[in-house]
């Protein structure tokens, strides 16, 4: 059996192969990859694996980008850190999911399940399968979190999610920023401030930056179809927008 991983932290990947190889020795793992646009990439230019582990939050996005421009010709196995994500959308045939920290009985029930399915396999009922997850993932009444909570020395101050112009990851590491410029060190990574954060309001940049609408001071056009954004506060960095989210962050900024 040949599987992809599709996952963003190194550490994780190390995990999940060493849990696939006590499970089936006989697994190939073909490659490991980290980002919707390393996933895009590969699907466009290699065959089709025989089982994908793909996880929901990428270092550059969601994976449910990755489907919006290639054709998934096998199975999918989501893994997820989130509860949220755990739907029963999940449970159709064509997929499954995993929760993060991954147990090796849940693992193999997946795998069993694999191989129950594989033969009856159908890239059109995967196509509605991820329709189906996303609608379900951007339901209106969804609740969005509306403040957070800095240690500053002895003390914890409270911020409201509309004060704050973008988050920053810096090795492991992540900032608040608020419109005052002022850093913040809070306890959630750019993976689960996405989850959390409405997404009228805030979007994914890149690997490192999430940003609040109103903090998007100036786009330009930028070399390789990207985008280069200019925020408010000054950042000091080049923040750069991927060729593949250049279409979703427009849609966003238009919203």
């Amino acid at each position: 059996m040949k599987v992809l991983i599709v996952e963003d932290e190194p550490v994780a990947q190390i995990e999940l192969e060493r849990l696939l190889k006590n499970i089936e020795p006989d697994i190939e793992i073909i490659d490991k990859i980290d980002s919707v646009e390393d996933g895009i990439e590969w699907f466009s230019s290699n065959a089709s694996p025989d089982l994908v582990f793909l996880d929901i939050q990428l270092s550059d996005g969601l994976s449910f980008e990755i489907f919006k421009s290639v054709k998934i010709n096998a199975p999918v196995i989501f893994t997820t850190a989130f509860n949220e994500y755990a739907l029963e959308a999940f449970k159709l045939n064509s997929i499954d999911y995993l929760l993060k920290p991954i147990e090796p009985k849940d693992l193999q029930t997946a795998l069993e399940k694999y191989k129950g399915i594989k033969a009856q396999f159908s890239s059109n009922e995967l196509d509605e399968s991820i329709k189906k997850v996303r609608e379900m993932l951007n339901y209106s009444g969804k609740e969005f979190k509306k403040r957070f909570v800095s240690k500053v020395g002895d003390q914890y101050i409270k911020i409201d999610s509309r004060d704050v112009a973008y988050f920053k990851a810096d090795n492991n590491i992540v900032y608040l920023i608020d419109k005052q410029g002022k850093k913040h060190i809070i306890e959630y990574t750019l993976e689960e401030l996405t989850a959390m954060l409405d997404p009228k309001e805030f979007f994914r940049l890149n690997r490192t930056y999430v940003s609040n609408i109103e903090s998007i001071a100036k786009v330009h056009k930028y070399f390789n179809s990207r985008l280069k954004v200019d925020l408010n506060p000054d950042s000091g960095d080049k923040v750069l927008v991927s060729r593949v989210k250049v279409s979703d962050f427009l849609k966003w900024m238009d919203n």
